[in-house]
Parts: structure tokens; sequence; C-alpha cells
């Protein structure tokens, strides 16, 4: 019988050429220093840029530890995810915004985490606070108080694109989940808390990168926020 994977990390893809290789060196830096067995799971969401060429051509070249799924259209970060944990083989599982926005450093203490009891380990971004990532502050913040009043709930970061988990553990939760988008985060958090898994959240740094165009709308999204948090909150109310 195989030896058991030890790490599974899901890289969910959209749009990513412009950093593509250079964040990908800097992954497999960190994987390759503390892991001594993983695999990496590309999952491109139906990319208009060259990110698909991109995953074909490093996986021709790098056959070992990777694989992929190529979406024949766009899904949303939540199922990308999601198809992801799916085909993953490894005892302990997670995922990361392939922009390294919160660095890849951070992955050996998530998983020291879950070896010391946590089932999810989830990232509590520390933001550099200036003018252009002003507005990502306050939404984040906003955000984080509709879930405690909506959802009450008293977990620190639900949303943060960086979060690990006991795969075992995991995969009876991921089955109740229904968000396909950007809210899978927060369902995939309460859904977790709710099951009684062990959740633990470890603080880290993001840095905005300056190449990126913000897509935060404050107003717009302060709304956006509150539809799908009062609905998911309905849903939970039906569902016991």
């Amino acid at each position: 019988m195989p030896k058991q994977i030890e790490l599974s990390l899901v890289l969910p893809c959209y749009n990513e050429a412009q950093h593509f290789n250079e964040s990908v060196a800097r992954i497999l830096g960190v994987l390759h220093e503390h892991f001594s067995s993983f695999e990496v799971i590309f999952v491109d969401d139906k990319s208009q840029d060259e990110t698909a060429g991109l995953i074909r051509s490093y996986i021709k070249n790098h056959k070992s530890h990777f694989t992929a799924i190529y979406h024949a259209q766009n899904t949303g970060r939540g199922q990308a995810v999601t198809d992801g944990i799916n085909i993953s083989r490894g005892k302990y599982v997670g995922f990361m915004d392939i922009d390294c926005e919160i660095s890849p450093k951070y992955i050996p203490e998530f998983i020291d985490q879950i070896k010391n009891g946590a089932d999810v380990v989830c990232a509590l971004r520390r933001y550099k606070v200036n003018l252009p990532g002003l507005v990502r502050v306050v939404a984040s913040k906003f955000y984080t108080v509709l879930v405690h009043l909506l959802l009450h709930t008293s977990m620190s970061d639900t949303e943060a694109g960086y979060k690990f988990f006991r795969r075992q553990s995991l995969l009876p939760v991921l089955k109740t989940v229904h968000n396909q988008g950007w809210f899978w985060d927060t369902e995939i958090m309460v859904r977790s808390e709710r099951a009684g898994l062990e959740i633990s959240f470890l603080p880290v740094r993001f840095n905005r990168r300056l190449d990126k165009t913000s897509t935060v709308r404050l107003v717009p999204d302060a709304l956006k926020y509150f539809i799908k948090l009062w609905k998911f909150r309905k849903l939970l109310d039906m569902e016991g």
C-alpha cells in the first residue's frame, strides 16, 4: 500500500498568469523544505488569460507532486476549492490564494496546529494600513461585525483565503456546503463550528499586491454581504 501523503495543497486559479511562476516557486520552496510528502492541486476556474496553459506546462515539466482540474466554465472560488479537496489524498488539506498576499511561509505553523488537535486552522489577517488598502480593511472589519451579529458566532476572520483542515474531519462538513463563490469561506467556517470541529486562528501578515486592481466596492459590497448573510441565517434556522 502506498504511503499516505502528508499534505494536499489546493491552489484555486483565475487569471493568475502575471504572478504564476513566481508564486509557485515560493510555495514549492516552503513545501520541499518542511514536508516529506505533499501534492499540489491546481484548479483553473476557466481563466481568461494564459493561466491554464501555464499550469499544463508546469505539470509537464514537473511531473511529480502535481495534478490539475480545468473547469469548463467559471464557477467561483468556493467550487474550485471544493473540487480540489474532493480529489485530494493528504492527511491534511488546505488552500491559499496563489497571489501569495499571505505568504506560504506560514503553512508549517498551520499544519502544526492541526497536529496539536485542531480540525480547522484559518488565517487571521493583519493588514498594513495605508491609503490604497484602507477600503479593504474597512470592508473586512465591517463584514466580521455582520457575521457576528447575524450568525451568532465570535470567529475572528471567516473570509481569509488561507485555510487548512484535518481532511477526515472536513469531508462530512464539506458535503453540507452549498455556496460556490466567495461566501463559501463563511459557510465552511460556520458549518464547521456547528459540527463541533476544533477551530484555531493564526495571525498572519496580509500584504496587498499593488499590481492588482482591487475589486472591493464598499457600499455595494456591504449590501451584498448583508443579503448573503441573512439568507444563510434563514437557511440555518430552517435546518435547525
